[in-house]
């Protein structure tokens, strides 16, 4: 038996008055999970928790079978595992974001999507300027990199409150710095980072192309190190994880998936979708399970652009969810599941708690005929998992009740 899940990043939306009071999900051109809907079920399913911060990290955990309320320390420990970093009882882990500021207004929470090279060298002068044996910097994917800090400065991290850069785009950054415990020598760090980087080489390049300067960091996410079963313990299966996110990547390490890097996978617009599939193809000749993550929905809502979200859409429903479907189908002994992990509106630029919905289809699954796949046919689905984490083993089991 072959599991597949396919997860679209923030795809879940509002109606919007340009859109005729439609979603972007229906509006774009999605035959694929159309035809899932119509052979399959779907349903609604809460991935974060009320009293938890809305964000892939807390969603994907649930996805994967796995309650956030009980294993989630932080998305700094997550990303930190898959650029290799092993943190000790002592360590915390930071998402340290390259973010472009003017005049005290957080810009772009990606320094215009820095490209990793010139992100690595921005990390590299960092930690000759702030680093020490306590305080090191590690460069990640593009704007996404990590810091580890003693918790002797940090003592009690759970009472730190550090808000999401994406959070906060056109904001004040000082209304928004970090509040609680450590937050002072946490404000210190960003605050010195402004004046190291505004002067770097690579900034002033990209002022002169009037690109996004990466003139800051931001730091956020952090927690530390968890103890969490691994997957093939919980549901007895092996499988691999296809994401260009470090966060989506790292979590997979810390639950003994196997990671699949590709060259063409950049987390963007850009990303390879078909190649993500192929790949996903390629595991499922050896292994039971697969996760896909596609991330460029998500980007989409955050910059508030329609017409990529859209694209995005429609690029996952024929490139990835397409090219399964067209290997898989007259197979028998498999199971396809595609959802968002949460909501990213266009018209919020952020993410939110929302509700999303799921659709399934393959072995043991009965179709209820939907008309398609999107947010107002979900709401005619009486199958609702108000625990998230409890989806994945209904999927694995085949077990939906409505």
């Amino acid at each position: 038996m072959k599991y597949i899940v396919l997860v679209a990043d923030g795809m879940a939306d509002y109606p919007l008055k340009e859109l005729d009071n439609r979603t972007p999900l229906e509006v774009a051109r999605t035959p694929n999970m159309d035809f899932l809907a119509r052979y399959g079920i779907i349903g609604r399913v809460k991935t974060i928790p009320s009293k938890m911060s809305a964000g892939s990290d807390v969603a994907i955990i649930s996805i994967l079978g796995y309650d956030p309320l009980k294993y989630y320390t932080g998305r700094g420990p997550l990303e930190a595992a898959n650029i290799g970093i092993e943190l000790s009882s002592e360590d915390v882990a930071f998402r340290c974001n390259l973010i472009t500021v003017s005049k005290d207004i957080l810009v772009d929470y990606s320094a215009g999507h820095i490209t990793s090279k010139e992100s690595a060298a921005l990390i590299d002068f960092l930690n000759k300027k702030l680093g020490s044996d306590k305080i090191k910097f590690y460069a990640g994917v593009s704007y996404r990199n990590i810091m580890i800090i003693s918790s002797s400065f940090i003592k009690n991290v759970e009472n730190l409150v550090c808000k999401a850069p994406h959070d906060i785009i056109g904001m004040n950054i000082v209304k928004n710095f970090p509040k609680g415990e450590g937050a002072e020598f946490i404000i210190e760090l960003m605050k010195k980072s402004r004046s190291i980087l505004e002067t770097h080489d690579i900034n002033m390049v990209r002022v002169d192309l009037k690109e996004n300067p990466a003139n800051m960091i931001w730091l956020w996410g952090q927690g530390k190190k968890p103890s969490i079963p691994l997957f093939s313990e919980k549901f007895n299966l092996n499988g691999s994880v296809i994401s260009a996110v470090d966060l989506i990547k790292g979590l997979g390490k810390i639950l003994g998936l196997e990671v699949i890097n590709l060259a063409g996978a950049t987390g963007y617009y850009d990303t390879d979708y078909r190649g993500k599939a192929e790949a996903a193809i390629n595991v499922l000749k050896q292994k039971d399970f697969v996760f896909l993550h596609a991330e460029a929905p998500d980007e989409a809502g955050h910059n508030g652009n329609l017409r990529e979200k859209i694209r995005a859409i429609e690029n996952f429903d024929q490139l990835v969810v397409g090219t399964i479907l067209k290997a898989f189908r007259r197979k028998k002994n498999f199971k396809i599941m595609v959802l968002p992990d949460h909501a990213t509106p266009i018209s919020l630029k952020t993410h939110t708690h929302d509700d999303v919905f799921f659709v399934a289809y393959g072995k043991d699954i009965e179709g209820k005929g939907f008309s398609g796949y999107n947010e107002k046919e979900a709401q005619k689905s009486n199958i609702y998992f108000e625990s998230g984490y409890k989806l994945m083993e209904a999927f694995i089991k085949g077990e939906f009740n409505d």
